[in-house]
């Protein structure tokens, strides 16, 4: 059995120190035509509880391996992760 590679990607603070997260996973809204992606600092990745960051993204035009992160700061949208992140939580428990 091999161990699927989870994907990394690296993001500075406000302090301009940087993090290494791993990807939880990224979904579109049709809807509202946004990217998100949420992410768990690799430290905690292992863990029982983990701290999940949630932000909107945009591909830069040229290099999809490079992103522009976004806070997420309407209720609205913060309801559209966290319907998602229990979609997820569910699926991973029946598996």
């Amino acid at each position: 059995m091999s161990l699927e590679e989870k994907e990394r990607i690296i993001i500075p603070d406000d302090n301009g120190e940087e993090h290494l997260f791993e990807v939880l996973f990224t979904f579109d809204v049709d809807d509202t035509d946004q990217s998100y992606i949420a992410v768990v600092p690799v430290e905690q990745a292992d863990d029982d509880e983990v701290e999940v960051y949630a932000f909107r993204y945009e591909e830069k035009e040229n290099d999809e391996e490079d992103l522009s992160l976004f806070p997420i700061e309407s209720d609205e949208e913060w309801e559209i992760v966290e319907e998602m992140l229990a979609t997820l939580a569910e699926e991973e428990d029946e598996n």
